[in-house]
């Protein structure tokens, strides 16, 4: 950002906390002014604009400072719509946010652009920053949008957008699931077309009024994108043929086939529900049914999400780091049976009694670490008294070695033992891709000392 805007003639000021953080952050643009200071706690007098980044909190001494003496204060997300904007031909914003699903459905939307020939990225959350990516000129951009990103982004307007699910998350930074939801819905603008997940309350209710199109993993309505005989079906934009050279509109599946559901990987109910996302955004732009299916079937999926890292003594192990909040790992259990379920980390302020609650079937023990690992204990104590639980106390480097070691106890031929912590990783690790390559690492071990 701080490039980007003295590249564009501003004169800009960068504050960190930690001037270590600042040193690293060093920028030498071909135009413009940069300089560094460190622990601000206000703008410096004569600033127009704060461009804050989204891990801050709205409760920031500066960004309080800032908005108290009218300085506005945006996100990146914005600063990026407005360069955008200013192009001759901007770009086309397909946006998806929620609780869970967003990097894999920015991922199929790609590929499925990418199939029908569109000029497309995925970009915001996913890795490349948006402002790279609309310098880089791409005429479509697949977006994905946190809920920190979309606090401070208030006038997007994309021309589709999406709210996967909203589930309990990141009320430590926006203190109530209110809000949390509320930061989510903004992507609901005026003049926006909303994709509704028809089988998620929250989608349903912040974009209560606004029309748009629907999807649903069972049968659809017309109107709706949904499930019929294994096959994704679109009878919202039911025009020509779809794959299998299956009829539109009077078919045999009343509207166009799009894929089948073998196409999606990984596979899975939740990642359904993503394809489906997907593949109405793109169809909101006119991308013709056949590359839907072309799209999902080319498409690579993430790792650290349901991901079998290995196999022994009749027990699969599954590397589900990815699921870093209870409505994730809830997806991640209930897709499977006889489990021993690693757990635990930051729970970011939620509950998870209702995880426990809807998945103790499934479980044969649970092997906790983190330090959140007493709250998921207590849960389990109070709705499955009698699982075998055991706590990993240590908090190096040996922990996970431990805990998939005592999950090998605990598990039995045929059944699974599965990372999926409920909780993000930074207490033990520095992202929950390091967490999951430390459980793959005990897990190859584990075969060694087998």
């Amino acid at each position: 950002m701080a490039r980007v805007l003295a590249e564009l003639g501003a004169e800009v000021t960068v504050t960190d906390s930690s001037p270590t953080q600042l040193a690293a952050l060093a920028v030498t643009p071909r135009h413009g002014a940069v300089r560094l200071a460190a622990g601000l706690a206000a703008p410096p007098p004569g600033t127009d604009l704060v461009v804050t980044s989204p891990g801050l909190r709205p409760g920031d001494p500066l960004l309080v400072a800032a908005q108290r003496t009218g300085v506005p204060v945006i996100g990146d997300v914005a600063l990026a719509r407005w360069i955008d904007s200013a192009r001759p031909r901007p770009a086309e914003w397909l946006v998806v946010t929620g609780t869970n699903g967003k990097t894999t459905t920015v991922g199929m939307l790609e590929s499925i652009l990418r199939a029908a020939g569109v000029d497309a990225v995925a970009c915001g959350n996913i890795g490349l920053p948006l402002l790279d990516a609309v310098r880089a000129g791409h005429r479509v951009l697949a977006v994905e949008l946190s809920s920190f990103q979309l606090h401070w982004s208030r006038e997007l307007s994309p021309r589709a957008s999406v709210v996967l699910n909203v589930s309990a998350d990141h009320l430590d930074w926006h203190g109530c699931l209110a809000e949390y939801a509320a930061a989510k819905g903004r992507v609901y603008a005026e003049g926006t077309t909303a994709v509704v997940n028809a089988d998620d309350e929250w989608s349903t209710r912040l974009a209560a009024g606004r029309g748009g199109v629907e999807f649903t993993t069972s049968e659809p309505r017309d109107g709706q994108l949904g499930v019929h005989r294994e096959k994704l079906v679109d009878r919202a934009f039911t025009t020509g043929l779809g794959v299998d050279g299956e009829s539109g509109g009077s078919g045999d599946c009343g509207g166009t086939v799009l894929a089948g559901i073998a196409d999606v990987r990984p596979p899975g109910p939740h990642n359904l529900s993503n394809a489906l996302a997907a593949a109405a955004l793109a169809r909101c732009i006119g991308v013709p049914g056949a590359a839907v299916a072309q799209g999902l079937r080319a498409f690579t999926p993430g790792g650290h999400r349901g991901v079998l890292v290995g196999e022994h003594a009749g027990v699969c192990y599954v590397d589900d780091s990815k699921a870093t909040n209870p409505h994730a790992a809830r997806a991640s259990l209930l897709a499977r049976h006889r489990v021993v379920w690693i757990a635990g980390g930051l729970l970011k302020g939620v509950e998870v009694d209702s995880l426990v609650i809807e998945t103790r079937d499934r479980l044969l023990g649970a092997v906790l670490l983190g330090t959140d690992r007493a709250t998921i204990a207590a849960a389990l104590a109070r709705h499955a008294p009698n699982l075998p639980v055991r706590v990993v106390d240590s908090g190096d480097d040996g922990a996970m070695m431990e805990a998939v070691a005592v999950a090998a106890e605990l598990a039995s031929p045929g059944g699974v033992v599965l990372l999926a912590p409920a909780a993000a990783s930074m207490d033990m690790f520095t992202d929950y891709a390091h967490r999951g390559r430390a459980f793959a690492a005990a897990v190859a071990a584990l075969g060694v000392a087998w």
